[in-house]
């Protein structure tokens, strides 16, 4: 196959990846009414899951708009975001069509595991995000005041900017295991150095929960327990990857010789 023929390829690739995430962002415009209202507006209601599983005594939020756009923005962003997560496979579906020819069997097997693997942690971080974090932070927000006389009366354009960060941020965060699988791969992290800060990993995300869920020991494990058990799933995957990356190294130095 010439040049110009993987760039033809290349150029079908991405039309077809986004036009997966374009498609599912026309179904969420479609079905607009039921995004805003579930989606985006569901951590503000007092009768989200995560607040009855909790029994968080959380009065639904009032919403202002204080912008001519606000809400304009808030309804394009949520509709992109919720097609984007939806259209991510197909994206990735056809990015990996492309590369597939290019790769070995072995190196097939080791791909499609890596982005099953990424693609899980990501929607598992997001899903961790929204369902953990934004309900658990904006029951904690909405309850701080400094004074009497202050009232919480929250943006549109802010709450949405805060959920999407704080679910996104989640999914980001999630790929923790596949950074250090990388990092392993290179020599760069190991599964020694993981351990040796442990305890700085385990205080870290402990203080997170307890200034997201204060007075509310339960609520801040909720929080906290995940993300202490991703840092040790990561000395999981470094071990496991460590050993693998030794195995190949010892078996190239044996052809050598």
């Amino acid at each position: 196959m010439s040049f110009l023929d993987h760039l033809e390829d290349l150029r079908w690739t991405i039309i077809k990846g986004v036009g997966g995430v374009v498609l599912m962002t026309i179904v969420a415009a479609i079905f607009h009414d039921w995004v805003v209202d579930v989606i985006l507006m569901g951590p503000a209601k007092s009768d989200f899951i995560t607040y009855q599983l909790l029994g968080l005594d959380f009065a639904d939020l009032h919403l202002q708009n204080r912008t001519v756009t606000g809400q304009f923005f808030a309804l394009v962003g949520i509709v992109m975001a919720v097609g984007l997560v939806a259209g991510s496979p197909i994206l990735i579906y056809y990015v990996w069509k492309f590369i597939e020819p290019g790769l070995y069997p072995k190196e097939k097997a080791g791909m499609k595991f890596i982005a099953a693997f990424a693609t899980f942690f990501f929607v598992v971080g997001i899903l961790f995000g929204y369902l953990v974090i934004t309900p658990l932070a904006l029951n904690f927000f909405s309850n701080f005041i400094i004074s009497d006389i202050v009232h919480n009366e929250f943006d549109i354009t802010r709450y949405f900017s805060s959920v999407t960060w704080w679910a996104f941020g989640a999914g980001i965060l999630f790929e923790l295991p596949v950074v250090i699988y990388f990092l392993t791969k290179l020599g760069i992290a190991t599964p020694k150095r993981l351990r040796a800060v442990r305890k700085y990993a385990f205080l870290s995300v402990f203080i997170i929960g307890a200034i997201v869920t204060p007075a509310d020991p339960f609520s801040m494990f909720a929080a906290a327990l995940p993300l202490y058990l991703l840092y040790e799933g990561s000395i999981i995957v470094a071990a496991w990857t460590e050993r693998k990356r030794i195995r190949e190294l010892n078996k190239v130095f044996g052809d050598d010789n």
